[in-house]
């Protein structure tokens, strides 16, 4: 079958030349101190939660701070991520691809997983540039030494390696038989507990504590008081800092809060929103307070869109698909920036972004440098966040689906190779003999796909296949770093 998708695939696309080259320069703002950052990244949080995109109340849980945030800077319709966590954080985390670092997929065959020592981060790009750097949440990138958040360029960390549905591994009598077992015997030695971790720069990570229910219902909580004490640290020393915060929900199971549980009379989910609300609001208010808002880059966003299980479904708004498709309730979610005075004040935008872009645009504000020496995919997008233009520049990418291709997002078309029925690969996969084409503005659900039957509109091959082309002549330039690749890790090109 993969053979026939890969033929389907080039004979669909246009020929382009050579390789992918970015050669961008890193830019720092003129007449500026270096603005702090923050950025909020839910997990598995549709586009359609918050009021600001047709939810909060319509959801059981309002959401007036982060409404309100939505005023106060610019909100975009049309940014998009990759399908799965891993690949998310990955392409966030280093502005390439996720298939480029190996990251294309969630492990569920290596346990050697996560971002080589080769990659060049987002926070060691700034740490090189003097920021002070934390995340405190989900990482999601790797569950050993030489691959934790503190091996990859923070300075402090405190939060899980892996997913939350762990969580629910310790309560299961199942669970603790085959654990023990692999204790004694020495094999399987994955099947073990989740735990909370604590780290710094330089030292190994410490346990903190088993990662169960009872710690998966407040984690978020302690997540918040420690950014909110970082920030205080830093605002005392006058330093600039950049503060990642990966919260865990509303990834299932999504229980809230102690301090949250009934307060919205909606059920489990307008309570979740309420506490989410409650402590984005919390961050804003310190930010405030330490007279730090105005130099202070603060955004809200999401790795994923929304679960697909039932019991824990989130909401995609009017787009179609969760999480683990290629529909655009998988790409896009919610992206809300503000920087005051800088960043334009409710403005709204249909422009495509991806999550990738963030790199380079950071890099630009910051004064941090990107590579020459790889590929990499991130645009930026200093100008247009800042209101200098209306155009962000990028007029589409490839849809990934773990290491497959499924399609091609190009301006407000689409077009398809494949798609599940069903979120988590739990609906049949359907590759099409020909390709899939939508027009989002006419049928943004991808209802009524444009085939050969009604060919009239296959002109649009012509602007979604020069993106793949271009793509597929930079992965054969610089092969993809294949999954469970261990440190130490250099390029073949760079180790002759």
């Amino acid at each position: 079958m993969k053979t026939k998708i890969k033929t389907m695939i080039l004979a669909c696309s246009c020929l382009l030349a050579a390789g992918l080259t970015v050669t961008q320069n890193a830019v720092a703002q003129e007449g500026n101190a270096k603005p702090n950052i923050v950025l909020i990244n839910m997990d598995n949080f549709g586009y359609g939660e918050l009021g600001c995109y047709g939810g909060g109340i319509l959801r059981g849980g309002a959401t007036p701070r982060i409404d309100k945030l939505a005023t106060e800077g610019t909100r975009l319709l049309n940014y998009n991520v990759e399908a799965q966590c891993t690949p998310s954080r990955a392409a966030l985390m280093t502005g390439r691809y996720a298939v480029r670092t190996g990251n294309g997929s969630v492990p569920l065959e290596t346990a050697d997983y996560g971002l080589t020592q080769w990659e060049y981060t987002m926070p060691e790009m700034l740490g090189d540039v003097g920021y002070t750097t934390a995340m405190f949440g989900k990482w999601h990138l790797g569950q050993a030494e030489g691959r934790y958040p503190t091996n990859q360029g923070f300075d402090e960390w405190y939060g899980i390696p892996n997913s939350t549905d762990e969580s629910l591994w310790p309560a299961q009598e199942m669970f603790q038989k085959y654990r023990k077992l692999a204790e004694e015997t020495g094999k399987n030695p994955m099947i073990k507990e989740e735990h909370i971790y604590s780290a710094r720069k330089g030292s190994p990570a410490k346990v903190v504590k088993v990662y169960d229910l009872p710690a998966r219902r407040e984690i978020d909580r302690e997540i918040t008081d420690h950014a909110k004490d970082f920030m205080t640290r830093q605002a005392k020393a006058d330093k600039p800092f950049f503060l990642y915060l990966p919260y865990t929900q509303t990834h299932m199971p999504i229980l809230p809060s102690k301090e949250f549980e009934g307060k919205s009379g909606n059920g489990q989910w307008g309570d979740v929103l309420m506490q989410i609300d409650a402590y984005t609001g919390e961050l804003l208010d310190k930010v405030d307070g330490l007279g730090i808002a105005d130099n202070t880059i603060f955004i809200f966003t999401s790795d994923n869109g929304g679960e697909c299980i039932p019991g824990y479904q989130g909401w995609s708004g009017p787009w179609s698909g969760s999480y683990f498709t290629g529909k655009e309730g998988s790409l896009r979610v919610p992206f809300i920036v503000r920087w005051p005075g800088k960043v334009p004040a409710g403005k709204v935008s249909n422009e495509i972004v991806h999550q990738f872009d963030l790199f380079a645009t950071v890099a630009n504000i910051a004064g941090g440098k990107v590579p020459t020496d790889r590929i990499i995919d991130s645009k930026d997008m200093t100008d247009f966040f800042l209101g200098k233009q209306e155009e962000s520049g990028r007029d589409g990418f490839v849809v990934y689906v773990g290491n497959d291709i499924h399609g091609v997002k190009w301006h407000n078309f689409k077009m398809m190779f494949m798609e599940f029925e069903g979120g988590l690969g739990s609906g049949k996969l359907n590759v099409f003999p020909l390709p899939h084409f939508y027009d989002l503005y006419s049928d943004p659900k991808e209802e009524y796909p444009v085939t050969k039957a009604t060919g009239g509109s296959l002109w649009q091959r012509w602007g979604c296949g020069p993106i793949l082309t271009e793509h597929q002549a930079s992965l054969a330039a610089e092969p993809p770093i294949k999954p469970g690749t261990l440190d130490p890790y250099v390029p073949a090109k760079q180790n002759k």
